[in-house]
């Protein structure tokens, strides 16, 4: 009996593990959908309300977010007053985030109050360039989280 058991198991292994990539796949997929969007209505935000659009004012800096295993990456460049989303990791940004992996994403951006430090520390996020201009993003993100009650 024990051997039909594992037999069944040899068989359905390999169903299993194109199952798993498979769910894998459809998760950095709507992550990445879902940091695109997050993005965009950044940007849309700072097209329709004065006030928050003087968060950029005189601002100009390039940022990449991405996952460890590069599945999900997207790049917002904020420059004279404006800011455009790329859908791909640009070369060269101000500041690199790179998330371990997409649930360390998705905790960093829906967190209430995202701390860097703790995720730095837990080595659930690293990045590269100005800390500043980071955690200018984090406020920013936070601000229109509160703004529609996210």
């Amino acid at each position: 009996m024990k051997q039909l058991g594992k037999f069944r198991l040899l068989l359905l292994r390999p169903v299993i593990r194109k199952l798993a990539r498979s769910v894998s796949k459809i998760e950095a997929g709507l992550l990445d959908v879902f940091l695109e969007n997050l993005l965009r209505t950044i940007r849309l935000a700072l097209f329709v309300d004065p006030r928050f659009r003087k968060n950029i004012e005189d601002f100009d800096a390039q940022y990449v977010f991405e996952s460890e295993d590069g599945r999900v990456a997207a790049s917002a460049i904020f420059r004279k007053g404006r800011m455009r989303v790329k859908t791909v990791a640009i070369p060269d940004p101000t500041v690199k985030v790179t998330f371990r992996d997409d649930l360390c994403l998705w905790q960093f951006l829906m967190a209430d109050d995202p701390d860097v430090f703790a995720f730095v520390l837990g080595n659930k996020l690293r990045y590269e360039g100005n800390l500043n201009y980071l955690l200018k993003f984090g406020y920013m993100a936070k601000h229109l989280k509160h703004s529609f009650h996210l």
